[in-house]
């Protein structure tokens, strides 16, 4: 819609309202046609559609004083201290009416416009009558009526907690060597981020801590001294100076903090006083702020970061699902309740639906019940008034307590405010913020929908205490706390309801700094920890993988985990596994209903998978995710979810995708985890050796050491062998060397190939004595897995198969004696071209890819799973005889082709195609199969096989 030419001009519409002070609903009005008179926009009146813009908006629960679809809510206040009442008001009236880009509030001294756009950070914007001649506050003024776009914010929510996140790095950074006590300044520090929060968020003075900083800019010592005084009347409430303190308390700000900021982190300090922190995200806020306090994981502040959206994954279908389905069941029941009794008892929109009654219906009401203007209407007020004089002429009005349509809307809300959420490694909160989000929001939903049916002036009653954490750093643990209570509160404004608590916290006792699977209080009879009772489990347990485990939490940290879990869940589990058994342990014990945990996707693989074994064996999983990409620490990895529960969930959930069950292995139809490793095939696959410490040497380096004599005699290529991993086979020879003195050659005899021992003594020596598993750091000059089986297998053989442990493609190829295979290549002890042409088979590769395990998006082969539990077939000589000629030429056809095999394999020629068809053909025909059998019939069939071989 165009502009219209402006009716009154800015110096006369101040003249006209400057020093007014009416009481009048009336003047109001008026003085809102004035501003679009001065804008030059259509009144109400004039726009002709009550619907798009109108005064008195009807609401539930209220009227909006006037609202322009698509541009903003408007809400008019007698004075200014009143104002941020107003918008409090006009956000609770702005989620009815589409979520307009703007909430206005204006009195007759100030406009104040604050943005309203999802997913941006809130800007406030104020004009004062007398700005109003000035042209800038004039386009602003223009662009609320015809233009919200162009008050869009430049950052994103997100954006904003990243930059106020690093800039407390910045703070800790300076503060580095300034204080010794790490944990004092965080807990400092934390009391500064909420004061910062509440500041602007209105539970402080307004600039309270400006002034403090810029009062006493040369002077620290003074800012110092007047925050501790600050954070002592937040404790119990007070006086500061001239301003009146709230009572904070929630143990927050209680007791000493003898923390002084260096000069350099308080004007860091004054930078934070100026950022937005009323637009800070508690989901990531906490994440970010941790690392900033974390010098080991500073760098990472503005990385990569798990934000709501990947953590509603698991809330979602572990938490709210269930209540959803709740709340349906007990809304269906309400309006049938309502129903029953009558229109007398359906509020007043008897259908459930709200219904706008026109702009005259507010002013009639308000009349009815002796008000004189909406300026001098308070919170509340209205809508009491109202509803009394609706009760006083129906006296079956479901407001009453004994209404059975009310009580059973009372229950649920009870229900809501008795949920309790624990998160078993909470961090700093992200989870347990989402969840107590989530109920917020469904019970935000359930007054709302009171309200449409007459039943207004209800509060939300969920609490942060129904969040129950465990988390063993200090740090995290605390953090947890306050970004809790900063999410509580800002979701309460956020939403219109204004926050009165008084203490403004309480204590959050339910975040427990605690080791949530072994207990070391007495470091001489290590126990299980006790998990507090909670309806719902949700987390992000630690990734560490088996030896990581380990190598970060030392042997007798591992040994008391595995003498307190050995019998539940094999001692080789990645560490996430005993969060899972927790959980399950939890469910069964009845301690927990339903559970949502995260590990990386190794948790459906090898002795991982145990774990989820016993979970469908005392319940089921009932939502899984098998494979996504998440970020860890700044790093991109990939994970499964697994939600489970006692097995009373029957819908069931794989990718997103409906199925009748969730095997172990976090795949759908047949179930591959039945199979059995077989006696055949046991000692054939093995896992190439892992050096940990740098053995590894370029060639020119190994030829020298190679032509250097030692005292004994001997010569140095005993202990240098070629070294061969993932990469020598997928894109051809890094020509690399090792140093490899077996598997237990004594130091003494190590010595004396002295310039290759020297060379280890220098370059592995210093890390691996400081190995936290003992044998490691005992025997420093040998690998750390010397592979001892594989080396006996292959001795015998002057060639062996191997295949990279991960690669984008499954091909095998063959090595020679003299190669060392890694940690990163599955040696097969075989010289057989028969061999070589079943595993180089469809048949097999299609078992490989669907048993075995992956890193990141790339399949992984292993010896226990993909060749241990193949059934090969058990074909006649000419059989044999056949895949054995195919897979010698699919071998000399690929030597004589200059591409990598990854090339090769990406390119696909036909005559490759070919040569696999014809080994194909010949494996299919040893089974007795048919040639173009699709994938699932395939494993199926060797299942089948797998199975009758195994009994």
């Amino acid at each position: 819609m165009m502009p219209l030419l402006p009716t009154i001009a800015p110096r006369d519409f101040i003249a006209k309202w400057d020093g007014a002070d009416f009481g009048e609903k009336q003047a109001a009005q008026e003085m809102f046609l004035d501003i679009c008179g001065m804008v030059g926009h259509r009144t109400p009146v004039a726009h002709g559609d009550s619907e798009v813009f109108t005064f008195e908006k009807r609401v539930p629960g209220g009227f909006a004083d006037a609202y322009l679809e698509g541009h903003f809510v408007w809400e008019f206040k007698g004075r200014d201290r009143q104002l941020s009442e107003a918008v409090v008001q006009a956000v609770g009236y702005a989620r009815h009416l589409k979520n307009p880009p703007l909430i206005v509030a204006s009195s007759f001294e100030t406009i104040r416009i604050e943005t309203n756009f999802p997913g941006m950070e809130l800007v406030q914007h104020n004009i004062t009558l007398s700005e109003l001649v000035e042209p800038a506050k004039l386009e602003l003024l223009h662009h609320v009526f015809h233009n919200p776009d162009a008050l869009r914010p430049q950052r994103s929510v997100a954006a904003v907690t990243q930059d106020t996140a690093q800039l407390f790095s910045q703070i800790v950074a300076d503060m580095e060597g300034y204080t010794a006590d790490p944990e004092l300044l965080a807990r400092y520090l934390n009391r500064i981020v909420f004061c910062l929060y509440a500041e602007d968020a209105g539970l402080l003075p307004e600039d309270i801590l400006s002034d403090i900083l810029h009062a006493n800019r040369q002077r620290p010592d003074l800012s110092n001294r007047a925050l501790a005084n600050l954070f002592d009347q937040m404790a119990e409430g007070g006086l500061f100076g001239a301003y009146e303190i709230a009572h904070f308390n929630g143990d927050l700000f209680r007791g000493d903090t003898p923390v002084e900021l260096s000069g350099g982190a308080m004007q860091r300090l004054g930078e934070a006083v100026v950022a937005n922190w009323r637009s800070i995200e508690p989901s990531i806020f906490g994440t970010l702020f941790e690392r900033a306090l974390d010098a080991s994981k500073r760098a990472q502040t503005g990385a990569h970061y798990t934000g709501a959206d990947d953590i509603e994954l698991v809330v979602e279908p572990v938490v709210m699902t269930p209540l959803r389905r709740e709340w349906e069941t007990a809304r269906a029941e309400i309006e049938q309740l309502l129903e029953e009794a009558g229109p007398s008892e359906s509020g007043f929109a008897g259908s459930g639906d709200f219904q706008d009654y026109g702009p005259q219906s507010r002013q009639s009401e308000s009349s009815e019940a002796g008000l004189s203007g909406f300026t001098d209407f308070q919170d509340g007020v209205v809508d009491a008034s109202i509803t009394q004089s609706r009760q006083s002429q129906n006296p079956g009005n479901p407001d009453s307590d004994d209404s059975p349509a009310r009580a059973r809307l009372e229950s649920f809300r009870r229900r809501l405010a008795s949920v309790t959420v624990l998160d078993p490694a909470c961090g700093s909160g992200n989870f347990l913020y989402i969840a107590l989000r989530s109920l917020l929001d469904l019970e935000l939903a359930v007054i709302d929908f009171a309200a449409a049916r007459g039943w207004t002036g209800l509060a939300p009653t969920v609490q942060p205490n129904q969040m129950l954490g465990l988390e063993i750093n200090h740090y995290a643990a605390e953090l947890a706390r306050t970004a809790l209570w900063i999410g509580y509160i800002q979701w309460h404004q956020a939403n219109g309801f204004p926050y009165t608590q008084r203490p403004i916290l309480t204590p959050l006792d339910t975040i427990r700094q605690a080791d949530a699977i072994l207990d070391l209080s007495d470091p001489d009879n290590p126990t299980e920890p006790e998990w507090p009772a909670a309806e719902f489990i949700v987390g992000n347990p630690p990734f560490l993988g088996h030896f990581p485990f380990r190598e970060s939490l030392g042997d007798e940290y591992v040994d008391a985990v595995y003498a307190l879990y050995g019998k539940r869940i094999p001692n080789s589990s990645d560490l996430c596994c005993y969060w899972f058994e927790k959980a399950r342990a939890q469910i069964e014990a009845g301690a927990t209903k339903r559970a949502g945990l995260l590990a990386t996707q190794a948790i459906r693989f090898q002795s991982n998978r145990p774990v989820l074994t016993r979970i469908k064996e005392t319940g089921d999983i009932f939502e899984a995710i098998s494979d996504k990409d998440w970020v860890l620490e700044g790093a991109a990895v990939h994970i499964s979810i697994i939600c489970f529960d006692d097995g009373t969930d029957m819908n069931r959930s794989l990718d997103g995708n409906g199925v009748s069950a969730i095997n172990s292995d976090l795949t759908a139809g047949t179930d591959l985890t039945q199979a059995q490793r077989l006696a055949e095939n046991r000692n054939r696959a093995f896992q190439g050796i892992g050096k940990v410490g740098d053995f590894d040497i370029p060639a020119s380096v190994a030829t020298e050491m190679m032509a250097q004599s030692n005292p004994h005699g001997r010569p140095n290529s005993d202990v240098i062998k070629r070294w061969i991993n993932g990469i020598d086979i997928t894109r051809g020879s890094r020509d690399v060397w090792i140093v490899d003195f077996g598997v237990d050659m004594p130091m003494s005899d190590a010595a004396l190939y002295e310039v290759p021992f020297e060379y280890v003594k220098e370059k592995v020596m210093p890390a691996r004595v400081k190995n936290k598993m003992r044998w490691r750091a005992e025997n420093w000059w040998l690998h750390g897995y010397p592979a001892a089986t594989m080396r006996q297998a292959l001795a015998p053989l002057q060639r062996y198969i191997g295949t990279p442990k991960v690669a984008k493609h499954r091909f095998f190829v063959w090595l020679t004696e003299e190669m060392l295979p890694s940690n990163l290549v599955i040696a097969i002890a075989s010289d057989d071209d028969y061999m070589f042409g079943v595993l180089q088979s469809h048949i097999h590769t299609t078992w490989a890819l669907a048993i075995g395990s992956q890193l990141e998006d790339r399949p992984t082969y292993t010896p226990t799973t993909c060749f241990e539990t193949f059934p090969f077939p058990h074909p006649t000589g000419e059989q044999r005889e056949a895949i054995a000629n195919a897979a010698a030429e699919l071998n000399r056809l690929r030597e004589n082709d200059n591409r990598t095999l990854t090339n090769l394999y990406n390119q696909r020629p036909t005559w490759l195609d070919n040569i696999h068809a014809q080994l194909d053909a010949a494996v299919s025909e040893a089974y007795g199969w048919p040639a173009d059998l699709a994938d699932g019939e395939i494993l199926e069939r060797l299942l089948a096989l797998n199975l009758e071989q195994a009994g």
